[in-house]
């Protein structure tokens, strides 16, 4: 059985070369590349037939831990690996509160790169050792619950927490009006502050970030 394999990642000549190093084993089939998170999403939308996604983390528009968040929501029997030139700690902290299953460095050669997928289908969860020490660190220290600074800076009103909740049931600007007894254009107003305080652009994103800090 062939393994359907996607990417997320802006650099093409990284992109390339893992693309490469999937070209020598038979039981992998790279089926389609995503420039940033956003763009992957939109490919998963037309075929989300896929059993792994090799995540890049820094990409412009929407990055790969976002884009792990809301892939996993909607498609959890995909795989997501999160595949990186960074091994910060909070990045590794905050992919795997997104739901990454693994964690790997892109310098990582073909085989290894090939023997985490097939662990990661087998339910493992594989990570480059370096990134496994981190994170043994971090289970013993855990700095990172939740940036409070960033906590600080969101600060929402009454109102626009109802209409966080209502996005988050999935209704309509015309539906929340009604519900909330007010028009439209309000509401539209009230989710474009909601964008603006939670550095979000799509109402997935805010949905997604006002339950990863418990403000819905």
């Amino acid at each position: 059985m062939n393994l359907k394999i996607a990417i997320a990642e802006d650099n093409s000549f990284l992109a390339k070369a893992v693309i490469e190093k999937l070209s020598f084993f038979k039981d992998l089939d790279f089926k389609f590349k995503g420039n940033n998170g956003a763009e992957l999403i939109g490919k998963l939308e037309v075929n989300h037939n896929i059993d792994v996604i090799l995540m890049d983390i820094q990409m412009p528009e929407m990055d790969g831990i976002t884009a792990t968040e809301i892939i996993k929501s909607k498609y959890p029997h995909i795989k997501i690996i999160m595949l990186t030139v960074f091994d910060d700690d909070e990045n590794i902290f905050n992919a795997i509160k997104a739901g990454a299953n693994g964690y790997l460095l892109k310098e990582i050669d073909a085989e290894s790169l090939h023997n985490c997928i097939l662990d990661v289908i087998n339910g493992g969860a594989p990570m480059t050792s370096s990134i496994a020490l981190k994170t043994l660190n971090l289970l013993r220290n855990p700095v990172f619950t939740i940036p409070k600074n960033e906590l600080e800076k969101i600060k929402l009103t009454t109102r626009e927490n109802e209409i966080l909740e209502h996005l988050s049931k999935g209704l309509n600007y015309n539906e929340i009006a009604d519900n909330l007894i007010i028009s439209p254009s309000t509401v539209r107003k009230h989710i474009e502050n909601i964008y603006k305080k939670l550095q979000v652009h799509n109402k997935m994103e805010a949905v997604s970030k006002a339950r990863k800090h418990n403000l819905i």
